[in-house]
């Protein structure tokens, strides 16, 4: 009698795990439905040409909408986006503020489109001044512009202006790209008595990709000038690719390390940072990885 009550103990107890197995694989599958995840990116794709940032940008968003989770893109809308063929169109109720970028007023332009077939919007940061040069980044010698700094901090704020007119309260913010860098920062300091964003978490996609030289080095004061404590930010100093990421991690509420091959002593940062990180993950895996990442270790 004894012996077969262990039996059925034992039972119990392994199909009480099993349950449990089948209800977390379950959760991973369908519990992104109903959150909301702002992807804040520096390029995405098919505005822009392919590449790890952009790809990326574009594959991750399409995986939360296609478990049912709501999303936004937002994106700057450089003057080699080819507006007429991309059908980008300007949002009046939403465009008109200006943004104070080192002491002085920038206008606001937001446009909007929708990526074919998938019924994903995205929304494009604009300002004549910073974006409508034909090119990302750099000049036709491959020279960074001199006001990229001021870029970036246009781009952070526009993009959080919006989100506050649009009203949309996201559970999750994911950053792409060194250009969106500043957004962490700014989330954290300028924005941080904004109730909208009370419960809203930041993770920060890290690549390879990066760029040689430094950015504006008065970049510093630029972030300074909108009331950022000078010891959140001292790695802006110098404004390199490593220094602006490290400071947005330091912001960040979680990191996925989106390379395979970023540099050695920023992923030593990563990792030693305190913050909950993810480890490369190939494209194939991202479904079930990052979802589980987004429910575990970020909401």
């Amino acid at each position: 009698m004894k012996c077969k009550l262990n039996i059925l103990v034992n039972n119990c107890i392994k199909f009480r795990n099993f349950a449990r197995y089948l209800l977390a694989i379950y959760k991973v599958q369908h519990n992104m439905e109903e959150k909301r995840i702002l992807f804040v990116s520096s390029e995405v794709v098919p505005y822009l040409a392919e590449n790890e940032v952009s790809s990326t940008s574009y594959d991750v968003p399409k995986m939360i909408n296609d478990q049912g989770g709501q999303i936004r893109i937002f994106m700057p809308r450089y003057g080699n986006i080819n507006e007429r063929r991309h059908q980008l169109h300007e949002v009046i109720r939403l465009s008109g503020m200006n943004l104070v970028v080192n002491d002085l007023d920038m206008p606001l332009i937001i446009k909007v489109a929708s990526i074919p077939k998938e019924r994903i919007q995205v929304y494009f940061i604009d300002n004549d001044e910073y974006f409508k040069r034909k090119a990302t980044f750099t000049d036709e010698e491959g020279v960074l512009y001199p006001d990229n700094d001021e870029r970036a901090i246009f781009f952070a704020k526009g993009v959080v202006e919006t989100v506050k007119k649009l009203n949309w309260v996201p559970d999750i913010i994911h950053v792409h790209g060194w250009l969106a860098g500043m957004l962490p920062i700014y989330m954290k300091h300028y924005y941080k008595d904004e109730a909208l964003f009370a419960d809203t978490k930041i993770v920060t996609s890290v690549y390879s990709q990066s760029f040689d030289g430094t950015l504006n080095t008065e970049m510093i004061n630029k972030v300074k000038f909108d009331g950022v404590p000078a010891d959140a930010i001292a790695d802006l100093e110098i404004p390199n690719y490593e220094n602006i990421l490290r400071t947005s991690v330091m912001h960040s509420d979680a990191v996925i390390i989106a390379s395979e091959s970023v540099s050695p002593s920023l992923t030593k940062f990563i990792e030693s940072s305190g913050k909950p990180f993810l480890p490369f993950t190939p494209k194939e895996k991202f479904a079930e990885v990052y979802t589980n990442f987004y429910k575990t270790k970020v909401l």
